[in-house]
């Protein structure tokens, strides 16, 4: 299994960007699709995006989608989270998780999460 930090979190105003960053450690990074999740203060977890393991299958969210964009880095183990025009309803604590085979938006399928990461977005 991999084990997952996320980082780069922070506040920010609407409108602004942040990139949220998910580091991996293991010797098989390659063979896990990553996925972006997030639960806002009083909500269920929900899917944000997730990336394939050649990067060639990148679903969204509906609510993200043409805002933030996900990418992976398989030689520095690391899945980023670019996230522009930011709106405060994005305000959530951040989680990157990872799973075998194909992508998915369903959380449950991830098996390896990462302890998350704040972004708060001020109007």
């Amino acid at each position: 299994q991999v084990q997952l930090v996320e980082s780069g979190g922070g506040l920010v105003q609407a409108g602004g960007s942040l990139r949220l960053s998910c580091a991996a450690s293991g010797p098989t990074f390659n063979n896990y699709a990553m996925g972006w999740f997030r639960r806002a203060p009083g909500k269920e977890r929900e899917f944000v995006a997730a990336i394939s393991q050649s990067s060639d299958d990148t679903p969204y969210a509906d609510s993200v989608k043409g805002r933030f964009t996900i990418s992976r880095d398989n030689a520095k183990k690391t899945v980023y989270l670019q996230m522009n025009s930011l709106k405060p309803e994005d305000t959530a604590v951040y989680y990157c998780a990872a799973k075998l085979l194909l992508t998915t938006t369903q959380a449950i399928r991830y098996h390896c999460w990462g302890q998350g990461t704040k972004v708060t977005v001020s109007s």
